[in-house]
């Protein structure tokens, strides 16, 4: 895999390009901006989505998805609810399409898939893998240290990617569970909505605390529904990503919820911001999902009445604050937050 194919110019395909160019890849970034694309090539940044972080010059982005999917390896790194339709337009302009390594964070809104799934439907000959953990664009993409998990269900394609994009800053684990490692990239940004909430809303640290741990059974119990393995949730993409995006000013689930629990209107923290905030669509994903799968994720639910049903803050709090008293068991277990 000597040249890797980013798809997509947002804040985490460009960090991701100078993850491969630090393995010693050539890079080729396709983006649908022509400034993103302009500035990238002519002033090495990406001032839209990544300002003040230089890039090497060596990475070359591109407005032509045809030049960005010759490559050995496409990662795909465009917003979730675009995913499979990108990798549907990438499988038909590659002759061969090459192996897709999963990039995005989030439950498909209609059709519940998780992005494996969405993205087999919509380009079914092309081998996949999904990453996924604490990683925020601009660390990454400055050089510093960061572990991720890479989910493949072929051993020897999982190995070929890790081999292509790890280095001393840059850490890959390897794993099977493809499924586990996506629900908990894709709750924990749900989750991370509610912390927000929380201390936007002043209810102090320790609700916050209160709201990771039981937000983990949550995500959780969800993926077990799934078939998902707990050492997976209680690893990088479940229980690291989540702490990450809950606790940090970086995440933008964590400082929209902080927003609208201080009083803004989440209409205008959204349209204020380039950057898209994954958690929004994918709370009404992972309720439906966990009500076909009869998991109760109280947590999950009330963000979504707050986001998309118009439901009070107050309401929302008040009602995981009266629910009843219960026995507290592991997090994949049967106890109810």
């Amino acid at each position: 895999m000597r040249h890797i194919g980013v798809i997509g110019g947002g804040a985490w395909g460009t960090a991701l390009a100078a993850v491969a160019l630090r393995a010693g890849r050539a890079v080729t970034l396709w983006a649908r901006e022509p400034d993103v694309v302009a500035g990238i090539n002519e002033r090495h940044e990406n001032r839209r989505f990544l300002p003040g972080v230089p890039l090497d010059p060596a990475i070359r982005a591109t407005a032509e998805l045809d030049e960005a999917v010759r490559a050995d390896l496409l990662l795909l790194a465009t917003p979730a609810q675009h995913l499979a339709g990108i990798a549907e337009q990438a499988a038909d302009a590659a002759n061969d399409p090459p192996p897709a390594l999963i990039c995005a964070k989030g439950i498909e809104r209609g059709s519940g898939a998780l992005m494996s799934d969405a993205v087999r439907r919509a380009a079914p000959a092309m081998p996949l893998a999904a990453l996924s953990g604490p990683t925020f664009a601009r660390e990454v993409a400055q050089g510093l240290p960061a572990a991720v998990s890479l989910a493949c269900e072929d051993p020897r394609l999982g190995e070929a990617i890790v081999e292509a994009l790890g280095s001393p800053a840059f850490r890959p684990y390897l794993t099977d569970d493809v499924i586990g490692v996506q629900i908990g990239g894709a709750v924990k940004n749900v989750i991370a909505i509610a912390a927000g909430i929380a201390i936007g809303r002043g209810l102090g640290d320790n609700a916050r605390a209160a709201v990771i741990a039981r937000g983990f059974a949550e995500l959780s119990r969800l993926a077990a529904a799934r078939g998902a393995r707990p050492e997976t949730l209680a690893g990088l993409s479940g229980l690291g990503d989540l702490v990450l995006t809950c606790t940090s000013e970086q995440s933008r689930n964590y400082t929209l919820g902080r927003a609208i629990g201080a009083g803004e209107a989440a209409e205008a923290v959204l349209g204020a911001r380039e950057a898209v905030t994954e958690g929004v669509a994918s709370a009404p994903a992972v309720t439906t999902m966990a009500a076909e799968l009869g998991v109760e994720m109280p947590i999950a639910y009330g963000v979504h009445a707050v986001l998309h049903r118009g439901a009070s803050i107050d309401d929302a709090i008040g009602g995981l604050l009266s629910r009843p008293f219960r026995p507290e068991a592991g997090a994949g277990g049967g106890d109810r937050t």
